[in-house]
């Protein structure tokens, strides 16, 4: 390649690198030119903008002023009538206060003429009471000299014949109460008691225990003491029954504190006597076969007693037990005999008063099942009783009833209040039970003492075998409305310090009689 060529070829190229760069800088230039024409049009389109926005915001600022100017003048306006009224208000309470000024004052004025007339008359009445003082003392003194009565003496006197009034009205008010007290429970209470009594087919008369054998003679005596007192040595060995053989005639006696036992002994003695062969042998024999007697007679009189009460789901052991009562005396009355009377009162008792006789019934029969083992356990029979009742699974209000009908507990049930009404009624009546002559001595004399220890009785005269008490009283002392007191005292002291069967009815005998009952 030749040197011009090539120079031509750079010179070309250097005019062309040239042209296009004078090309482009003319068309930057061209560009500059119109952004600097987009930002002067942008600026005032941005003056006008603030001009305008400066325009309305000082309009809304003239109308909040002359908003703001028109509600202070509103507020402005309501606080002035506001207080316009709070001050006419005032003006009025202020005119009431002193119009209440003005009475205040009038009756302080009024208090002070009172206070002042008050004084005045103060001492006038002080006055009168020193000439009424004066007055008094010599009405007093004029009385003590025409009465011959000292002021105390006289003072005794209108205190006794207070007293005697108040004994007329005390007695009046026990007339009162006794009379309302019958017409409204007793009536009741007799017709119920009564009614049972009635429909109880109980015998009257109470059995006795024989604790004594008749023997034909008295040589038999001496076989049954046997050779050296071995026949009787055997005998009371075979039974745990003392065999006491003294000088009564033709007679034996057993003793013991099982009942049951001392019967058992009593078959087996009789038979030895009927059978004439009395040794060591024949009384083991003979006390066996007694023995299996009388658990049937026993087993018989439970299941009897528990067939007559209308109960068939007894236990065993609790039908033993009862049986056994048959052989058991309280105070000369026989227990199973009793137990069955019981029985049958709770149930008549029970019926009057509209309720179910059945538990009743039950609960009667065995209330005094404690008294055929209570010579081996110790305790007193009721719980003794309630104990072995609930140890073969009787109910428990029978068993509370029966440890409550001698308030060992508190009796709270109507079961318990029957099984002890129908216990009291049973052992109260006439002809069920017995007592020592010594005892029966004793509360005779007791009875008597009581009522002669009151002032004014004359004397005592116990009647109806203790049932009845008649008071004589002296007239002169006891009036008729003293003598209803003296009943209700003498009664009430017999209830705190005596135990008896039964009633006592005391009767005081004046020109009129004054009756009253210790329950």
């Amino acid at each position: 390649m030749d040197m011009p060529f090539v120079i031509a070829l750079i010179l070309g190229l250097v005019i062309g690198f040239a042209i296009a760069f004078a090309y482009l800088r003319n068309q930057q230039s061209t560009k500059v030119s119109a952004a600097n024409q987009k930002v002067e049009e942008a600026k005032a389109q941005a003056e006008k903008i603030t001009s305008e926005a400066e325009r309305q915001a000082s309009n809304a600022k003239k109308e909040a002023l002359l908003e703001a100017k028109e509600q202070i003048l509103q507020r402005k306006q309501e606080a002035e009538a506001e207080e316009k009224k709070r001050k006419s208000e005032l003006n009025a309470l202020e005119s009431r206060m002193m119009q209440r000024e003005e009475s205040l004052d009038r009756r302080n004025d009024s208090l002070d003429k009172r206070e002042h007339q008050l004084s005045s008359r103060q001492g006038e009445v002080e006055k009168r009471a020193r000439d009424l003082d004066e007055v008094y003392g010599k009405q007093t003194s004029e009385l003590e000299r025409i009465s011959g009565l000292t002021a105390d003496e006289a003072h005794g006197e209108i205190l006794d014949r207070v007293r005697k009034d108040t004994v007329v009205e005390e007695a009046q008010i026990l007339r009162d109460s006794e009379q309302r007290t019958r017409a409204e429970a007793a009536k009741s209470a007799r017709e119920i008691v009564s009614t049972a009594i009635q429909r109880c087919a109980a015998d009257s008369a109470g059995e006795i225990t024989v604790t004594s054998v008749h023997i034909p003679s008295d040589e038999l005596k001496g076989r049954i003491i046997g050779r050296e007192g071995r026949n009787i040595r055997t005998f009371e060995q075979v039974s745990g029954v003392s065999l006491v053989i003294d000088d009564t005639p033709e007679t034996v006696i057993l003793s013991s504190f099982d009942p049951v036992r001392r019967e058992t002994a009593r078959v087996a003695l009789e038979n030895l006597i009927a059978d004439g062969r009395i040794h060591p042998a024949r009384i083991e024999e003979m006390y066996k076969k007694a023995e299996e007697l009388v658990k049937q007679r026993v087993q018989e009189a439970g299941e009897q007693a528990a067939f007559d009460a209308g109960i068939h789901d007894l236990h065993p052991e609790l039908v033993r037990t009862l049986g056994a009562l048959k052989y058991r005396t309280s105070f000369g009355q026989n227990v199973l005999q009793h137990s069955k009377e019981v029985s049958a009162l709770c149930g008549t008792m029970a019926s009057e008063l509209g309720l179910d006789p059945v538990i009743p019934k039950r609960a009667g029969l065995l209330h005094d099942l404690g008294k055929a083992i209570d010579h081996d356990v110790e305790g007193p029979h009721a719980v003794i009783g309630a104990d072995l009742a609930r140890r073969y699974n009787e109910r428990p209000d029978i068993v509370h009833a029966i440890e409550a009908h001698h308030a060992d507990v508190d009796p709270n049930t109507v079961l318990d209040v029957l099984v002890q009404a129908a216990d009291a009624v049973s052992a109260a009546r006439p002809g069920a039970r017995r007592e020592s002559a010594e005892t029966y001595i004793k509360r005779l004399e007791k009875l008597e003492e009581i009522s002669n220890s009151h002032e004014g009785v004359e004397r005592t005269y116990a009647m109806q075998a203790g049932r009845e008490l008649h008071v004589m009283v002296e007239p002169e002392k006891i009036s008729d409305a003293e003598s209803t007191v003296l009943a209700h005292d003498i009664a009430k002291q017999i209830e705190d310090e005596m135990e008896y069967p039964g009633q006592v009815r005391v009767v005081v005998i004046r020109e009129s009689r004054a009756v009253d009952i210790a329950k």
